[in-house]
């Protein structure tokens, strides 16, 4: 099960692959089930939590924080939060909306979770709680204008549904795709590793370098080392040709732990849970859950 697998790892993001996809449900879900015994920080790369999606003006799921977790938010939404709370940090990590604040839960209530804004400070807040906590629980964002990644945590539930997109094999093909940079090899250094056989891109791969790679005859038999899956922004088919012909591999990587689904899009669409729940699974080769049902595909 889902919360068994989670408890082998120190954190984990939960990866919306699209707003309204279910990640705040499947945060909730983790929260609500994890023991009463495990020792929980939760925080989100971003903005999360607002009663009302600010770009689809559709109802979103509140994050609800039960008593002992320890959590980090921005000033603003701390002096928001419908909790009682200790604080326990004001950090000099600068967000968007004032300091980074750390507090631990007194009394069960809910918040707006909005965190660190860079991979750097999302790190740094991590190590702070390392020490303090079984388990930290990240609301992850693919967002392009976010600077942080999920992929810095130690495992990952990515969370996928009809707001992506409201055809079943389209949906699959597209989810399938994002494990397979999700699951990139991480990079191994070895004394057989020869700088002159990489290609290291520390910033965006685009479809521009990556053809660039696939024009250049000195380039052929080189491995590309990216920083992480988030740094992707290639068309799919010039993808699949890329990697047919060059190894690629990651600096920080994620275990895939399952993909939850969420059939329903905002409006009003619904897929059949049970066979997009079996579709996936045999795509992936994961488990697929639909929270909103518990269905569970091993």
């Amino acid at each position: 099960m889902l919360i068994e697998e989670l408890l082998h790892y120190k954190s984990c993001s939960v990866v919306g692959l699209e707003k309204n996809t279910g990640k705040t449900v499947c945060l909730n879900y983790l929260l609500q089930h994890l023991p009463q015994t495990t020792r929980v920080a939760v925080t989100s790369i971003g903005l999360d939590g607002e009663r009302r999606d600010q770009v689809t003006g559709t109802h979103k799921p509140e994050i609800t924080l039960r008593r002992d977790t320890l959590f980090a938010t921005s000033e603003k939404h701390y002096r928001q939060r419908r909790l009682v709370s200790e604080l326990t940090d004001i950090t000099d990590i600068p967000t968007a909306l004032g300091r980074l604040i750390t507090a631990r839960v007194l009394i069960e209530g809910q918040v707006i979770l909005s965190g660190a804004p860079s991979t750097a400070d999302l790190r740094r807040w991590m190590d702070s709680v390392e020490n303090k906590v079984d388990l930290i629980l990240v609301d992850g964002a693919l967002s392009r204008m976010s600077l942080a990644s999920p992929a810095i945590s130690q495992s990952m539930i990515l969370a996928t549904g009809a707001a992506y997109s409201a055809n079943i094999d389209t949906l699959v093909r597209k989810t399938k795709y994002l494990v397979s940079l999700i699951q990139l090899p991480l990079y191994q250094e070895t004394a057989h590793h020869d700088e002159e056989q990489l290609i290291r891109i520390h910033g965006a791969v685009t479809d521009r370098v990556l053809e660039q790679i696939l024009n250049d005859p000195s380039a052929r038999s080189k491995e590309l080392v990216i920083q992480d899956f988030t740094r992707v922004f290639a068309d799919e088919m010039l993808w699949h040709r890329f990697t047919r012909q060059h190894a690629v591999s990651q600096m920080q990587r994620s275990q895939l732990l399952a993909i939850t689904v969420n059939p329903i899009a905002p409006n009003g669409m619904t897929l059949d849970s049970e066979l997009l729940c079996a579709r996936m699974s045999e795509a992936v080769n994961l488990p697929v859950y639909d929270l909103m049902k518990i269905n569970t595909v091993p």
